[in-house]
This record gives structure tokens, C-alpha cells and sequence, in this order.
């Protein structure tokens, strides 16, 4: 009851402001956010404005909720995004997400910066997600339940809706965007992982590595929303590297990404069927 008065306050709030009801949430990963840009805006409103929300913290997250169409549908875009290791319990993380579903957006679109496990893709690939492992330690489901929210045991076995994979992996081949698919695996961070964690992700079946995504596609998915996921590879997390990466080399890279991202979800959008 109390989740369910704080997603009502946050939605009476955005809706004060905007007459927009979205048919698509869109959460922007780390320096991904330009897709923002392409967005006719009807309103741009701080983390801060919206009571209960999480502040993104971390940089190439800028912290805005956009309003607005694109390609001719009304959507609604996270700017950046909260992560657990911030210091946010997964259903604070994960509270935009019921918020988004809660103005009315039937379709998740989220996209994250992450190191490729595989060791036939390389950095600058773009993946579309389409299963992942949670290996964050916990759940934002963990609590009550309240059942107007979604079922104590949501089902899982396509997190990743198939129709919207077939649709991103058909737009790629038509706009000429060489496109990987793959399993995506969520530790919860900060620390880069070890040579040895690494290895032991791969050998999962995990195709790339990030902090994020997982927590809100279960939220998504309880709440009954289709989802797709694109990965930015930012760097090949193989276990062998020798020089130590850090948080700035992942955003300059993600930037060099951007541009084929934002064409693939523009044109993902115009053809979505909502």
C-alpha cells in the first residue's frame, strides 16, 4: 500500500506537468543519453521535481524525465538512471520503472554500457538482450506484494519480449548496424570485476557484463510490460586485459556508440507496434 501511494504522488506530480501518456519508456544507459536530443519535448523535468525519485549520481547520467514523441509516439525517457551500488534498495532503483508503467507506457526499451564477455564481439558493438542472469545478490521484488501491482511470482522465461528482438534484429540488418545478440549478466558493482569473475561469467553462458538493467526488467515484467534491451559494448571484458579500465574510458566509448543507437531505437520506435 505504501509502494502504491508513492508511484500515485510521483505520477500526480509528472502529470501536473504534462498531458503526455506514453505509450514507451525509455531508460538511457551511461553516455547513451543523446537519444534524449530526438525526443520532441513536451516537458523536461528533474529527478529532483518528482517526489520519490532516486537522484542519478554517477557521470553520463544526466537525471531528467523527458515527455514527449518520438518518431510520432508519445514516450516517456529516463535520462540516466539510478544503480544499487549508489546506495538505493533495488525497489528504489526500480521505482521509476513502476512510475513509468503507472502514466501508461506498455513497452520498456533499456539500454546499458557493458563489457563484452564473448570473445567474438568487440567495443563498439551493439547487443540486443534477449536473456540475462541476475547475479546482484537480491530482488526488487523481495517484500509484500501488492497484487495490483503484479503477481508474488511473475514469470520469467521471456523477460525479453521475441517479437521486439525480431523487430530490433530486422531494423539493424535494413540500416546497414552490425548487430550481436546475447545474454546479459547484472552485478551490482562498483568495483570493475576480477580476471578470475570474469572467466567464471563467461562460462555461465553471459555474453557481456554490466551493473544495471536486471533489476528493472523484473519490475517491467511484473508489472506486465514487453521489454527490449540494448547492450553498448564498451570494452572486451575477457579476463586478459592489461591495462586497468575506468569509468571515463566507458563513457567516451559509449559516445563514439551513440549515433547507430539512436538510429536503431528511432527506427525501433516508428515500426513498434503499441
Amino acid at each position: 500500500m505504501e509502494l502504491r501511494k508513492q508511484i500515485e504522488e510521483a505520477v500526480e506530480c509528472i502529470q501536473s506537468k504534462s498531458r503526455t501518456k506514453p505509450c514507451i519508456a525509455i531508460i538511457l544507459g551511461s553516455g547513451l543519453g543523446g537519444l534524449a536530443g530526438e525526443i520532441a519535448r513536451e516537458v523536461t523535468i528533474p529527478y529532483a521535481e518528482i517526489p520519490h525519485f532516486p537522484q542519478a549520481t554517477v557521470e553520463g547520467h544526466a537525471g531528467n524525465l523527458i515527455l514527449g514523441t518520438l518518431e510520432g509516439k508519445p514516450v516517456v525517457a529516463m535520462q540516466g538512471r539510478a544503480h544499487y551500488y549508489e546506495g538505493y534498495s533495488l525497489a528504489q532503483v526500480t521505482f521509476p520503472v513502476r512510475v513509468m508503467r503507472s502514466l501508461g507506457a506498455e513497452v520498456l526499451l533499456v539500454s546499458n554500457a557493458a563489457g563484452g564477455l564473448n570473445r567474438l564481439f568487440r567495443a563498439g558493438d551493439l547487443m540486443i538482450i534477449v536473456d540475462h542472469i541476475n547475479f546482484m545478490g537480491s530482488n526488487p521484488l523481495i517484500g509484500p506484494n501488492d497484487p495490483s501491482l503484479g503477481p508474488r511470482f511473475p514469470d520469467m522465461s521471456q523477460a525479453y519480449d521475441p517479437v521486439l528482438i525480431d523487430l530490433a534484429e530486422r531494423v539493424a540488418i535494413r540500416l546497414g548496424i552490425p548487430i550481436r545478440k546475447g545474454v546479459y549478466v547484472a552485478v551490482h558493482g562498483p568495483s570493475y570485476e576480477t580476471p578470475a569473475e570474469l572467466r567464471m561469467l563467461a562460462r555461465w553462458g553471459a555474453d557481456a557484463v554490466g551493473m544495471s538493467t536486471v533489476p528493472e526488467v523484473i519490475v517491467a515484467r511484473h508489472m506486465g510490460m514487453r521489454v527490449l534491451g540494448i547492450t553498448a559494448i564498451t570494452d572486451m571484458a575477457t579476463g586478459e586485459q592489461v591495462q586497468p579500465l575506468s569509468h571515463d574510458e566507458v563513457i567516451a566509448v559509449a559516445t563514439q556508440i551513440e549515433p547507430k543507437f539512436v538510429r536503431l531505437v528511432k527506427e525501433i520506435v516508428r515500426e513498434m507496434e503499441v
